[in-house]
């Protein structure tokens, strides 16, 4: 019998192939964004269609009905207004705190 055959090519002809990664563009990410809103506006609409039940709203002095998916975004939203207004003042505050050192 004969001995077997080495089929591998030689070392300096394997060199592996380098793809150079695509530079990332304002162009680019404003799509990702795009897509990333998309997705969101998805789930945000399944949300609001399996949460049509109306429920009784109180909030201070004011009353009403209003559909459940409503009066939970109204306090997501909310949230969100506060929290930015809470982060912009500790960033004017820093901000502040830097520039007079």
């Amino acid at each position: 019998m004969s001995a077997s055959t080495d089929h591998t090519p030689p070392a300096d002809t394997a060199a592996p192939i380098r793809h150079e990664a695509a530079p990332r563009t304002r162009t680019g990410a404003t799509w990702f964004g795009i897509c990333v809103a998309a997705l969101l506006f998805v789930v945000l609409i399944v949300f609001m269609l399996q949460n049509t039940r109306v429920v009784e709203v109180s909030f201070l002095a004011w009353h009403g009905s209003v559909p459940l998916a409503l009066a939970l975004l109204t306090a997501a939203v909310g949230t969100a207004i506060l929290t930015t207004a809470i982060g912009t003042a500790r960033i004017t505050q820093l901000r502040r705190l830097n520039r007079n050192r």
